[in-house]
């Protein structure tokens, strides 16, 4: 019955979009391998297994746009998220977990509501040379750069090599109980963000500020707690190679508690430095470095990435990605975001405390 339900789904919006004589586009991507990891939770034993959404996550979606004149054009994204090695869907089961939304745009502004990657999740996509890698990347040290925002409402603006995004949500995760929009309670799983980018030839840099209330937490809501972060970033390109640098300070208020952290309302500090080096044109090496300093604790965790990306052609690439967690005095850091943090969706509680994890992980991508 759900097969035939989204093939309705799909049929429907396809059957629109030719009367409206829109623009609907299909795509996807399908990133699957096999990992090994040592130092597994629960009895500190290694593992062999399959993985999916290891450079990439797996994703179908639909994309459309309607010219409505002068310029203005109607948009919409629908966007899946799945597991290619049991083949559910991510994201607790949404049906559009990664992107929902509907909105206006021109050619330098967009305006749309809904479901959205928030600016820290784009902001990361510019400024780590892993970008959103689901395992082996600065995911594991802090969630929020892959952040998506439920009930948000984004802008977009774009003025030559400066670009410009706001998101504000109502209720940024009911998936993890942030319900947001409670009468009475207007700050419960509220987000708001910002960030400035600006690229001119081989240069980039970015700044970003971003605020959440973590909504509903098990022991009840934490109706004054509070996330803030800030960020700074670039990077440099020199022939071949491209060099990153970013910083990012992170504060707990409230009662909140950062991910991997057991201490409410502390500080961190995350760094990192990376480079990215096409050795061929089919070829490309990446090594990145990440270390987060905790305030008040010496428990603090360094992660390391090593990959080698091969195209097979255009749309098909097999890869090779290399990590290690060095940890200390009680950090828990492992490579596979999804932990147990204060924030789900940390590499923070996926090693016992203390113990370094190594991993390695050989795949294949497709994109379509």
């Amino acid at each position: 019955m759900e097969m035939k339900h989204f093939a309705a789904t799909v049929a429907v919006l396809a059957a629109g979009s030719a009367y409206a004589q829109s623009s609907v586009t299909l795509y996807g991507l399908i990133d699957v391998g096999i990992e090994y990891q040592n130092h597994q939770p629960g009895g500190d034993h290694g593992v062999t297994r399959m993985t999916s959404g290891n450079l990439a996550g797996s994703r179908w979606g639909l994309r459309g746009v309607e010219d409505l004149g002068g310029g203005l054009k109607g948009v919409f994204v629908l966007e899946n998220g799945f597991t290619v090695d049991d083949g559910k869907s991510s994201f607790a089961g949404r049906l559009f977990g990664r992107q929902a939304y509907v909105g206006l745009q021109n050619n330098w502004n967009a305006l749309t509501l809904g479901r959205h990657q928030t600016p820290f999740h784009d902001f990361n996509v510019d400024f780590d040379p892993m970008a959103v890698s689901t395992n082996y990347s600065i995911l594991g040290q802090d969630s929020a750069f892959g952040g998506r925002a439920d009930n948000s409402v984004k802008y977009v603006g774009t003025y030559s090599g400066l670009s410009a995004k706001a998101l504000y949500s109502f209720g940024a995760n009911t998936g993890a109980g942030a319900s947001g929009e409670v009468p009475g309670s207007p700050r419960i799983g509220r987000e708001y963000s910002a960030s400035l980018t600006y690229a001119a030839g081989p240069f980039a840099v970015g700044a970003i500020y971003d605020s959440t209330n973590p909504g509903a937490a098990a022991t009840g809501p934490l109706t004054e707690a509070e996330i803030r972060r800030a960020g700074l970033a670039g990077s440099y390109s020199i022939g071949p190679a491209k060099a990153y640098a970013g910083y990012r300070w992170a504060k707990a208020l409230g009662g909140a508690t950062l991910p991997g952290n057991l201490g409410a309302n502390n500080v961190s500090n995350l760094y990192w430095l990376g480079l990215r080096y096409q050795l061929i044109p089919a070829l490309s090496l990446t090594g990145v470095a990440y270390f987060q300093d905790f305030r008040g604790t010496k428990a603090d965790p360094w992660s390391f990435v090593a990959s080698a990306d091969y195209a097979l052609s255009k749309r098909t690439d097999a890869y090779l990605n290399l990590g290690y967690t060095k940890n200390k005095d009680g950090s828990n850091l492992g490579l596979t975001a999804g932990g147990t943090g204060a924030i789900q969706g940390t590499g923070f509680g996926t090693v016992s405390g203390s113990e370094n994890q190594f991993g390695a992980v050989l795949g294949i991508r497709h994109k379509f």
